[in-house]
């Protein structure tokens, strides 16, 4: 295979392509979530656009082991400065978990040391241990994702007419999911 590729390189036939940075792989074991309050998921819903054509990510935030659903929340931007507060408040609300685990998108991971981001940092320092799945492999989360599945058939389809009223579609879900 390289004699061929070092052929096709000097005729001029290959374009040499920059090596795309990943997230690290998280290596450690996941934690067992037996009780509640122990393990918490997270990930965005992806993204879509509201009546008015701004866009909407829903962030979401479960219990592992109870399945509920602690926070979702409609938000302008996947950033640190958008997502911290509302782990703020679950975190005020229900204590903070021993682990939150979530995929390695941003604002969870990143492609820096340790695939660290300011948000997994933060997490570290409230001595919140973050546990990331392996990239394309959403089954390792799958409470998570199947609860998507039913928030996106809830209140996505027609979205709200502006963030506000998603977020009231959000508040709706939450309490028919968790009660």
């Amino acid at each position: 295979m390289s004699t061929a590729g070092d052929i096709l390189r000097r005729a001029g036939l290959v374009r040499h392509r920059k090596r795309k940075r990943r997230t690290p792989p998280y290596i450690e074991p996941f934690n067992k979530c037996e009780k509640p309050n122990e393990v918490w998921s997270a990930d965005f819903k992806g993204q879509f656009r509201t009546g008015d054509g701004k866009f909407c990510y829903p962030l979401t935030i479960t219990d592992n082991s109870s399945r509920y659903l602690l926070e979702c929340r409609g938000l302008s931007r996947p950033t640190f400065e958008q997502t911290q507060p509302w782990f703020e408040w679950v975190s005020r609300e229900y204590r903070l978990p021993v682990a939150i685990r979530t995929d390695n998108g941003p604002p969870f991971a990143s492609v820096g040391l340790g695939g660290l981001s300011r948000l997994s940092v933060w997490f570290i320092k409230l001595g919140i241990t973050p546990e990331r799945i392996e990239p394309g492999h959403p089954e390792q989360n799958g409470r998570h994702e199947r609860m998507h599945r039913t928030l996106k058939e809830s209140t996505a389809n027609p979205p709200g007419n502006n963030l506000r009223e998603q977020q009231k579609s959000f508040e709706e879900f939450r309490y028919e999911y968790n009660f």
